[in-house]
């Protein structure tokens, strides 16, 4: 140990007596000050500006794309190979090394102590880093401490990598510029390497192992794997054990089979390391971060472990045809495999297949005018011949409907969970994630395990809101299209319709929803949903203006009433009948989700709609959901003509200017347990227009999920919310980071730059 000691420091006196070192140390710093300050400077200016600053500031500061440690890991391999060039191919090419030959220091030990040297060095780089690290504890509140020390873990053990690997590129030349473009090259391919033969089973898994792409991605931020730290160890060890066998190459006079053995045993067990520390089941983890961020929230991780010691298939059946192909593509296996990692964590026996087929791709209608004159089987083979795909991949359509009727998923990319014998599907969604988040697996998951799912019933047979149709003002978006995250059916709810004039109302339903009739309700029907609101079951009853003579003889009975009138509201951008009323304390407590979207500006909006009133005296307790705003709202009592003049305020026509309530939540204790109403002035608010509508600030999606969420006993959707960031606040002024510009860009760079001068002078001298 003392001879590596030996080594290292030689090695280190060599390194800081020439200009390169201090000349790398000078450019990171100054490179991470720009980085760091310029973001700091632009969230101060934010802030001084009256910005209201969401989210974490750490991650925006550090793990943005823009943020100081991706933009570190981009530059980083440009600095290691200009201190490794030299570390061998300098003593060979001095001739320096042949005295280490004859010299009883070993060549393990020449490696280690130079390799020693590096680690220090890496080590310097990595404090540098530390430097605008401990430099945010002070300027932001609140920081997440472990999840930073967790990134400098991660750059700190990149750049040993990357040292290994110049070392060893150091041993093939004599000449330094060439070992530095070999160490970029091999930088490069092992960056490269993970993209290569990934449709073939056994080499995909091999091949992901030995390539350095991402490997810091969960390390930096701040989940830490046995699997990840190996890898690193295991690159470290594959490369100094190449250079250990190259030197002794250049000692020893041994038959070309001995040699080639060495470098084989040593590539071998590097690849047995990886596969071994991948397996799941030997896979630990550390989530360092604060809020454990990293980790499947616990609701989820107990419906996981409810699963117990049984297998889990997942099997993805993906259309050659459809939109989604990419997701369950040959090569998309370890992308896959990635995404189902956090769920393997706590169950290691979850079995991922691929079935690839070709058939009708329904979401993308009139395929064959793109490809004119040919049949379904000509179209795929054409595609898969230009994707270098043979067509014996895949189940033709025949063969693949005899296996599975994937039409009512539209013949896209859906997975199918099976678990003791039951299945079910758990869908990818088009939207900007694309893949399912904890809330839609764990739904998926608690199907399999549950004998039934809470039900929410529509009723039918008076121009109701229809289930089934995409018009603008129709519910299916809302409650079941397979295609749309935040419907019910994804969430994990069952929904269906019922139609009081010949069915009865089950007694098992979670909820009912009457939404919008145009009818008026027969004697029957009103009587069928008094005798089940006396049983105490739970209901939804949503309204429009200009038909309240419908419903409010049946919602007398609940003590409230929809009042005459249509809500208008003035925006110099909006139609007037589009109110927005805003999320009051009381709907935040129906849904953790909404906990977190209420705030001053959390809307709802809802196109004509109308107020509600209502006595608070008798068996419901009731507390108002959403209230507008007197100062641009008011409640127009003659008819509304959106298309004429503007629409103007008329207190001698009987409108009225208040704080209006459009939606309700009413609450009583019957039959042993609590009875929950809600009632609302609008139904267009839950209609596929409004959840398609992204022109708002509008909290529909999280508020339906709330409403539908607390109308079951908050039993779905599972709730895999996490607190909010709690570094939402920059303690700096914009002149405060000017000032630190000035230390961290140029006095400290200043410094360091004298000092390094001052003594490479003073050795030149000597």
């Amino acid at each position: 140990m003392k001879t590596i000691l030996r080594i290292a420091k030689t090695e280190l006196r060599t390194l800081f007596y020439s200009p390169i070192a201090w000349f790398l140390m000078i450019v990171f710093l100054i490179q991470c000050g720009v980085i760091y300050l310029g973001m700091l400077e632009a969230m101060a200016r934010s802030k001084e500006a009256g910005a209201v600053l969401l989210g974490s500031m750490i991650e925006y500061l550090f793990l943005s794309n823009q943020g100081l440690l991706p933009a570190v890991l981009r530059n980083l391999y440009l600095y290691i190979p200009l201190l490794t060039m030299g570390l061998i191919s300098r003593e060979t090419s001095s001739g320096t090394i042949r005295l280490l030959y004859s010299s009883p220091i070993r060549v393990r030990e020449i490696v280690f102590g130079k390799f020693l040297a590096m680690m220090i060095y890496s080590l310097l780089l990595t404090g540098i880093l530390a430097i605008f690290v401990v430099s945010s504890l002070f300027q932001v509140k609140s920081p997440d401490t472990g999840m930073l020390m967790c990134s400098l873990l991660g750059i700190y053990l990149l750049l040993c990598a990357y040292s290994a690997i110049g070392l060893f590129m150091s041993c093939l030349t004599t000449y330094q510029v060439v070992a530095a473009v070999c160490t970029f090259v091999m930088i490069g391919l092992l960056s490269y390497v993970g993209t290569l033969w990934q449709d073939i089973a056994f080499v995909r898994s091999l091949t992901y192992f030995l390539s350095i792409s991402g490997r810091t991605g969960n390390i930096l931020l701040g989940l830490i794997t046995t699997k990840d730290v190996i890898y690193f160890m295991a690159i470290i060890y594959l490369f100094l054990g190449l250079s250990i066998y190259k030197i002794k190459a250049g000692m020893e006079s041994r038959p070309p089979v001995v040699k080639a053995g060495r470098y084989a045993l040593v590539i071998v067990s590097t690849l047995a390391i990886g596969y071994i520390s991948s397996i799941p089941s030997l896979v630990g983890y550390y989530d360092a971060t604060r809020a454990k961020q990293r980790t499947l929230t616990p609701n989820v991780q107990k419906i996981i472990k409810e699963l117990g010691d049984a297998p889990l298939e997942v099997t993805a059946y993906n259309n050659l045809l459809g939109r989604h192909w990419d997701l369950g593509s040959p090569d998309s296996y370890n992308r896959n495999l990635a995404r189902w990692e956090p769920y393997m964590r706590f169950k290691h026996n979850i079995e991922l297949k691929t079935v690839l087929y070709y058939d009708s791709a329904y979401e993308i209608p009139n395929m064959s005018r793109f490809y004119p004159g040919k049949t379904l089987a000509q179209i795929a083979k054409q595609i898969a011949d230009s994707r270098d795909l043979s067509m014996s991949q895949f189940k033709t359509p025949a063969e693949i409907r005899k296996i599975i009727d994937l039409k009512p998923e539209l013949n896209r990319y859906v997975m199918q969970l099976k678990y003791k014998g039951k299945t079910t599907f758990l869908r990818v969604f088009d939207d900007n994630k694309e893949w399912p988040g904890e809330t839609e697996v764990a739904a998926a998951i608690k199907r399999l395990l549950q004998t039934r799912m809470p039900k929410i019933v529509f009723l039918t047979g008076h121009l109701e809101r229809n289930i089934n149709k995409l018009g603008d003002r129709e519910y299916r978006v809302l409650t079941n299209l397979t295609t749309f995250r935040n419907s019910l059916l994804n969430q994990g709810f069952d929904v269906d319709t019922l139609s009081l004039d010949t069915q009865q109302i089950p007694g098992d339903i979670s909820a009912l929803v009457l939404a919008d009739p145009k009818v008026a309700l027969t004697a029957a029907d009103m009587e069928k949903l008094r005798q089940y609101i006396d049983k105490g079951g739970n209901l939804l009853v949503a309204g429009e203006p200009g038909k309240q003579e419908i419903l409010n003889p049946f919602l007398r009975q609940l003590g409230i009433q929809l009042m005459d009138g249509t809500l208008v509201q003035t925006s110099k951008d909006l139609q007037p009948e589009l109110v927005t009323p805003y999320l009051t304390a009381n709907a935040a407590t129906l849904y953790p989700a909404l906990t977190h979207a209420h705030h001053d500006s959390a809307m709802v909006s809802m196109p004509r709609a109308t107020a509600l009133s209502y006595a608070d005296t008798g068996a419901f307790t009731i507390k108002p959901l959403l209230t507008t705003n007197m100062r641009i709202c008011w409640l127009k009592k003659d008819k509304l003509v959106a298309d004429s003049a503007d629409i103007v305020f008329s207190p001698d026509r009987g409108d009225e200017r208040k704080t209006f309530v459009t939606a309700v939540s009413m609450t009583r204790k019957i039959n042993n347990k609590e009875q929950r109403i809600i009632v609302t002035g609008d139904a267009d608010f839950m209609a596929n227009a409004e959840l398609q509508r992204f022109n708002l600030n509008a909290a529909n999606f999280v508020f339906n999920t709330a409403l539908f969420s607390w109308l079951s006993n908050g039993e779905f959707p599972i709730d895999s919310s996490r607190p909010g960031p709690e570094d939402t606040t920059i303690l700096l002024s914009k002149a405060q980071v000017k000032f630190l510009r000035i230390i961290y860009v140029w006095v400290s760079p200043g410094l360091l730059l004298a000092f390094g001068a001052i003594l490479l002078i003073r050795r030149k001298r000597k």
